[in-house]
């Protein structure tokens, strides 16, 4: 039997998945700036906006939507239902 070190196994390979598209609604005027959103977007697509809503807090803005997947963990965490994600449809190529 051949030692551990000398048996090269590639690892399974995995088919390529694309990425998933998506966005997030914001409503602005429900938001109270705890920037749950913000902190625990897997993806890194949310800041705090510079302005303020009506309540005179800051809230979120995709400023990277590039980078958003739709998968709605702002919405689970948001207190306040102020914020929910969403995938995109992808086009149907012909």
């Amino acid at each position: 039997m051949p030692a551990r070190d000398e048996v090269s196994e590639s690892p399974p390979r995995r088919a390529k998945q694309s990425k998933v598209k998506g966005s997030v609604v914001i409503l602005s005027n429900r938001c109270k700036g705890c920037s749950f959103c913000v902190e625990f977007c897997p993806t890194d697509a949310l800041d705090m906006s510079r302005f303020m809503n009506e309540k005179g807090y800051h809230f979120p803005e995709l400023a990277r939507p590039k980078q958003c997947n739709g998968c709605d963990l702002c919405g689970m965490l948001c207190p306040d239902f102020a914020i929910y994600g969403y995938f995109e449809r992808r086009k149907k190529k012909r």
